[in-house]
């Protein structure tokens, strides 16, 4: 068995060039992609940028904000945001904080080839089925953050 650490105590500053008060660690990586725990301090940023690897974008803890292309939304803790291949994207957070799991696949979504390597198949998805780039309408109102609270251990 092998236990891996992350949070508080293991992370370091982490983001493109411009990012500021965003600490992380990665969990796991390998050829098929990484796993890293994100932390946001109040009124931290991750300046767009864009890589070509899908990318899940999971929120944890708190709340704040992500931008995929030229879309902007609010987003809280039990939400997650795709942000597909070769499309700007970045998050921050205002007055609160964040914690977020970032889940890197290796190279873009496969959604339109896959079944068809495996020969099972019968159609091929519709271009825009997954992951286009567009974020999907919020269900319902989440619970406000309460950043007293801090980080749940």
């Amino acid at each position: 068995m092998e236990i891996r650490r992350f949070g508080p105590g293991n992370r370091r500053p982490e983001g493109p060039p411009g990012t500021r008060g965003v600490q992380a660690q990665v969990i796991h990586q390998d050829a098929r992609g990484s796993v890293a725990e994100l932390s946001f301090g109040a009124r931290a940023m991750i300046t767009p940028h864009s890589n070509p690897n899908t990318t899940l974008f999971v929120v944890v803890s708190g709340g704040g904000f992500v931008q995929v292309g030229e879309e902007r939304a609010r987003v809280h803790h039990g939400e997650a945001v795709v942000w597909p291949a070769d499309v700007p994207h970045g998050a921050y957070t205002d007055g609160s904080e964040m914690r977020a799991i970032v889940i890197e696949f290796s190279g873009p979504d496969d959604a339109l080839v896959r079944g068809l390597l495996e020969g099972s198949a019968t159609t091929p998805l519709r271009q825009g089925t997954t992951a286009d780039g567009a974020l999907a309408p919020r269900a319902a109102a989440a619970d406000p953050y309460d950043a007293s609270t801090g980080e749940p251990w």
